[in-house]
């Protein structure tokens, strides 16, 4: 194990150390009890788009068969259906932010409190090596990303998984299996779809991967860019204030300038990371809905297929699809959570080496639990 992947690994350990307390203690039943409401929307979500995907099926039916009357009904079933999903979409934000504000609220004041306890602020800002700790950006800024990406990730990979369970059955039933010629000989593909998008994505997933695998090594350098330039602008302020030495100007502009001047530079490697993984993340969008269709086109002009079950089965595959590359969907904030993470784990970890030498107990124990405030 190198030096650095240990790092990133205590660095981990550390943060979820501190972060788990939030789903532990008397007062966590509240957050499980919202996280269970969520893991039901998503469940209905699903319910909707499954109801929604066999209202296709029978729309384009009643379409190619020219009959007003199912036309009609359908089109007064997709009301409440739009509804429902509109609804169900609208609570789900309701609920995701809520949890993602009570943990952040719970991390950042357990945080603070273990780094102003004992004079620890103060410590941390004399040690030669943490200069670039700057534990006001990492408060503010990387225990924020830290604790909402888990919450959006969790509900993302449940209605990611679900997801596929449903419409791959929808896929295999509809889909059936396939006859070719190959070599000279007959061939029967049973699930054909299914097989198909299971290629499909996998080719995505790991394309995503080697191109995005630099990310998270540039957000961690962007970010502390970013939070070193506002210690450079919070210099100036404090000789202003008169509470630091005052140098000569010349030189109060060059620190600002040379920190913003990294902040660019960083933001361009950003720039031209991002463009790479858009080249496959786009691609894939453009591309997925019209390779459902092309798979199902021969069994439609073969009569296998009626417009409406070509229809459901094209959109049941973009759906698969977009659940098994829900890494390729989330890969950047993957990248941004890891970098997070890693910083206030850091952060953490240096203020755990300043009870060396010291009765000071470990930080579990210092940081008495904090209730949960209500919903």
């Amino acid at each position: 194990m190198t030096e650095k992947s240990a790092d990133s690994h205590r660095e981990w350990s550390r943060f979820w150390e501190s972060a788990s307390g939030f789903w532990r203690g008397p007062a966590a039943w509240r957050v499980w009890l919202l996280g269970s409401a969520m893991i039901g929307i998503v469940i209905l979500q699903l319910y909707v788009q499954f109801r929604l995907n066999y209202w296709n099926r029978d729309f384009f039916d009643a379409l190619e068969g020219r009959d007003p009357f199912r036309l009609r009904a359908q089109a007064l079933l997709l009301v409440p259906l739009c509804g429902a999903s509109v609804a169900l979409a609208v609570t789900s934000v309701w609920g995701r932010m809520t949890m993602q504000r009570m943990w952040r609220r719970w991390l950042t004041s357990h945080v603070i409190d273990y780094w102003i306890d004992n004079e620890r602020y103060f410590r941390l800002a004399q040690v030669q090596g943490e200069v670039e700790m700057i534990p006001e950006y990492r408060l503010a800024e990387d225990v924020r990303i830290a604790t909402d990406a888990p919450i959006d990730f969790a509900l993302g990979l449940v209605s990611s998984l679900l997801t596929a369970i449903i419409f791959i059955q929808i896929l295999w039933n509809v889909g059936g299996g396939f006859a070719f010629s190959l070599l000279g000989y007959e061939t029967w593909l049973p699930g054909y779809l299914v097989i198909s998008v299971v290629i499909y994505s996998g080719m995505v997933t790991v394309a995503m991967i080697l191109v995005g695998s630099p990310l998270t090594r540039v957000v961690q350098i962007k970010n502390q860019a970013e939070a070193e330039l506002i210690t450079a602008a919070h210099l100036v302020r404090d000789v202003g204030e008169g509470t630091a030495p005052k140098p000569r100007e010349t030189e109060i502009k060059r620190g600002v300038y040379e920190a913003l001047c990294d902040v660019i530079e960083q933001w361009r490697r950003l720039c031209w990371q991002l463009m790479r993984m858009t080249l496959v993340s786009h691609s894939n969008t453009l591309v997925a809905p019209i390779v459902g269709l092309i798979l199902c086109a021969p069994k439609f002009l073969s009569g296998g297929m009626t417009l409406g079950e070509l229809t459901q089965a094209a959109a049941a595959f973009t759906l698969v699809q977009g659940s098994f590359n829900w890494l390729v969907d989330n890969f950047d904030r993957v990248a941004g959570w890891v970098s997070s993470l890693e910083r206030v784990g850091g952060l953490l970890l240096s203020l755990d080496r300043l009870n060396h030498g010291s009765s000071l107990p470990a930080p579990a124990t210092t940081i008495p639990a904090e209730p949960v405030t209500p919903i």
